[in-house]
């Protein structure tokens, strides 16, 4: 709407200035007319074609009309995105001429007597009407043009940064969710091997006391009193554990008000927490296999090398690969002679446990449940300190697991 309002007033402007024109070029009246309201509707069409606008404005200029038509059309050329060789091109040609149209008017208008001035304002009238019809419009263009680039570039860079940001946000919340799943993961697996090994000798101690509560009451009593040691451990070891989640939760920053980058970490440091304080060491194995023992298995343990201390994760790990492979043999080769050999070597600690095939009537009395987590959760521990892990049957028909930690 603006344009055609711009258009029409043009056109009437050209119009106007066609009577004249008509007049001195000796053609009718009608016919300028006509002409000067043509020329100035070319208006409409400037934001499409505005090389077409100025040509029209130059070629109309020694008729001495379109002065609108020439303003606005060197302001919007000036303010388009094209080459500046062709703005200073048309430009140049528009100041060019109308430069030589007011030089020849105003010198005919001085011979005429209309103007009695000296010979200096010839000159001066043609350079400051030439410039004041070109100058202002051309820099007024070139002004907005390119601020209106500035700003189409600011707002394809917010564009952008939106959504980098986005992008950054939404894999913050991945990585956010992987650290919370790996925080799950790693809670769980302690927990199972903190608990499931005690529980799983309070039950072959509880069925040796069943078998036996009878025929030797004195033997009963000393499971009871195994049983009731087991179950005290067990809640110590996950009182323990549980005051060290509880601790670390306390000290906890709100979800809400944390950074998304910031949850991985937290959420690791809290594990690592939960799996490094307190944690067992090697120097326990003795009684670990002694517990077994007690609780009915024939098990060996052979030590090779000599000992000596690692990194608090190596020891805790290595100890929970011969606990969960005990519990493991309780659970499906209860009565199968195992032997445990633990070898400290340069820069690696070895453990491997290896039970015999059980008998059918101790494979068939074990009735311990199993959640399928232990070959799992030693295989995570061992992998994660860059350790290697293998288990599986043995041609004998027994059960061996595998471990190789470096020792650094």
């Amino acid at each position: 709407m603006f344009d055609v309002s711009l258009a029409v007033v043009s056109a009437l402007e050209c119009g106007l200035e066609g009577i004249p024109f008509a007049r001195d070029a000796g053609v009718p009246v009608a016919a300028g007319v006509v002409f000067g309201v043509l020329a100035g509707a070319v208006l409409v069409v400037r934001r499409r074609w505005p090389i077409a606008v100025v040509l029209v404005s130059i070629a109309i200029t020694p008729a001495q009309m379109g002065f609108l038509l020439g303003i606005v059309g060197l302001y919007t050329l000036a303010a388009a995105e094209l080459p500046r060789r062709i703005i200073g091109s048309l430009a140049g040609m528009s100041l060019v001429g109308t430069l030589i149209v007011t030089f020849v008017k105003t010198q005919q208008d001085m011979v005429r007597g209309d103007l009695d001035l000296g010979d200096w304002f010839v000159p001066f009238a043609a350079v400051t009407m030439s410039l004041g019809f070109t100058a202002p419009p051309v820099l007024l263009g070139l002004y907005v043009g390119a601020r209106r680039r500035l700003m189409e570039s600011l707002r394809e860079r917010a564009d952008s940064l939106e959504r980098e940001l986005q992008l950054l946000a939404e894999r913050a919340e991945e990585r956010a969710e992987w650290a919370r799943n790996e925080e799950r993961t790693r809670i769980a697996r302690e927990m199972h091997d903190v608990v499931a090994h005690r529980v799983s000798l309070m039950v072959v101690h509880a069925a040796a006391l069943q078998a036996v509560a009878r025929k030797d009451p004195e033997k009963a009593v000393k499971n009871a009193a195994l049983v009731g040691d087991m179950g005290r451990q067990a809640l110590t070891e996950l009182r323990e554990m549980l005051g060290v989640l509880r601790s670390g939760g306390e000290r906890r920053v709100p979800v809400a008000s944390m950074p998304l980058a910031a949850v991985g970490a937290a959420a690791a440091a809290a594990a690592s927490r939960v799996a490094d304080d307190e944690g067992p060491s090697l120097a326990e194995i003795e009684e670990l296999v002694g517990q077994s023992a007690a609780a009915g298995m024939v098990v060996d343990l052979s030590v090779e090398g000599d000992a000596r201390s690692y990194a608090p994760e190596v020891e805790q790990t290595a100890y929970r690969v011969v606990q969960e492979a005990l519990t493991n043999v309780h659970k499906h080769a209860a009565g199968a002679k195992t032997y445990v050999r633990l070898a400290h070597r340069v820069s690696e600690i070895a453990m491997q446990v290896e039970n015999e095939p059980p008998g059918e009537e101790a494979a068939s009395s074990a009735r311990l449940p199993s959640g399928g987590n232990g070959l799992v959760g030693m295989k995570e521990r061992v992998s994660a300190l860059g350790g290697v892990f293998v288990s599986g049957p043995t041609d004998a028909g027994g059960f061996r697991v595998s471990a190789v930690i470096p020792a650094s």
